[in-house]
């Protein structure tokens, strides 16, 4: 039964999540007009993510308003492109509203679901869509937001893009088609951002091959204008200004990738097929950069890092539609596990303190958590053979769908392996909100 203190607690608890989920409900019902702008401008269908306050998070409402607008610009004879940008400066998208989604997974809801399902349904069609797609990349982009972007055929980043991945450390796995384009880059690049979730700024989005264009921010407007103004164009066409703008671009212009002195490295360490031989791989070779993506590593949920490192390797000879199939099952064995409601909540202090009294050594019992699930990954993947991912949406049908009975064991139980206290990421809208905090006062 438990102590009635328990019992009121565990009762608030439930009241504040459902609190939070109507919050949330009565805002997409009063706001959503606002959230997205959906424009015809010039030759173009115009797409602006609009919550600067929330770093253009992107929640279910804006997906349901930004699926249908696309189809119809795609069908649309007088729409020869589309561009989609974020406002306030920013951010281009910070990612998917993550708070929403946990809370409502808690209570047992079906945004969480919806919102999965329906963002990769979203991500689909910009990834199949006839019309050149041109996604303006200026400020931070995770997450969901690199779902709205990166399949598109044209991406254009300036000096203030940030790019990465970090759902391992929230226990999640980078999704959004993570599983089709991360293990599409150069060597092993994808596995080592999605594995450590490493951050890309600026020129350095482009030199990955996140990007297909730089562009110096000051300049964005203007090109902007420069696409409406174009008079029925073609591909080409697009793909033309594109570049003239690039060619002009001279910030950081000379500057070397990031990565570049330690990719042969990361080509070997990363070239492992389990997380317990890539570790390994980093502990022998013991250099400085080495250590320092270990000590990253060890801050991770174990699970997503096998799930993720999964998910990689399957999804290096998937089509993209049967990756989102993958990820729509791993979404929602997350969603029936604890690592992810771990890694999002705000008020950790009570984590923390748990966490310090039942473990000594974080690093290592994350890798002894690693040694002991070798064969847990198995039921997140098993059953996607006869499953095929839905074909832009199919009418909303839930059957249509993989639903969470297809899950004969969840893996996701990992909260003593998440190292809670050595966490950086506890949440992406919040890190985010930080880092754009920091940013502002290295400004001033």
């Amino acid at each position: 039964m438990g102590s009635p203190t328990w019992r009121l607690v565990s009762g608030f608890n439930s009241l504040n999540r459902t609190n939070v989920i109507l919050q949330h409900l009565r805002m997409s019902k009063h706001t959503d007009a606002a959230e997205v702008l959906l424009e015809r401008k010039g030759c173009a269908g115009v797409i602006t993510l609009n919550r600067p306050k929330f770093l253009n998070a992107l929640n279910l409402s804006m997906i349901r308003h930004i699926y249908p607008q696309l189809k119809n610009w795609e069908q649309d004879p007088e729409t020869f492109l589309i561009i989609i940008k974020g406002t306030g400066g920013k951010a281009f998208c910070a990612g998917g509203d993550i708070r929403v989604i946990s809370e409502a997974g808690k209570a047992n809801q079906k945004i969480a679901q919806d919102f999965f399902r329906e963002e990769y349904t979203l991500n689909n069609a910009i990834g199949s869509c006839r019309k050149p797609y041109v996604a303006l990349i200026h400020g931070i982009t995770m997450g969901g937001g690199v779902g709205l972007s990166v399949h598109g055929q044209f991406r254009v980043a300036t000096e203030k893009s940030l790019f990465a991945m970090p759902e391992t450390a929230i226990g999640l796995f980078p999704d959004v088609g993570g599983g089709y384009f991360l293990p599409r880059l150069r060597g092993k690049l994808g596995y080592f951002l999605a594995l450590t979730g490493f951050r890309l700024k600026g020129r350095d989005v482009y030199a990955a091959g996140i990007a297909t264009h730089f562009v110096d921010s000051e300049k964005l407007g203007m090109l902007e204008e420069d696409l409406l103004a174009l008079k029925s164009p073609s591909k080409e066409n697009i793909a033309d200004v594109l570049d003239a703008y690039h060619a002009k671009s001279k910030i950081d212009q000379d500057k070397s990738f990031i990565l570049e002195e330690h990719m042969d490295n990361i080509n070997s360490w990363f070239s492992a097929n389990t997380v317990e031989q890539i570790i390994e791989n980093l502990q022998q070779d013991g250099s400085s950069f080495a250590l320092e993506q270990l000590k990253i590593i060890n801050k991770m949920s174990p699970t997503s890092l096998k799930i993720t490192l999964r998910q990689l390797i399957e999804g290096s000879s998937k089509t993209l539609q049967e990756v989102f199939t993958m990820e729509y099952r791993l979404s929602q064995a997350c969603m029936g596990g604890h690592d992810f409601y771990e890694g999002v909540r705000a008020d950790l202090f009570f984590l923390v303190a748990e966490y310090k009294n039942n473990n000594n050594n974080s690093n290592s019992n994350n890798t002894t958590y690693l040694s002991k699930s070798k064969s847990r990954t198995h039921p997140y993947f098993s059953a996607l053979a006869n499953i095929s991912f839905c074909n832009e949406r199919r009418k909303e049908k839930r059957e249509d769908f993989p639903s969470q009975s297809c899950f004969s064991a969840s893996i996701c139980e990992g909260a003593h392996g998440f190292s809670l206290l050595n966490c950086h990421i506890l949440s992406l809208n919040g890190f985010l909100l930080q880092e754009s905090k920091a940013d502002e006062r290295s400004k001033k």
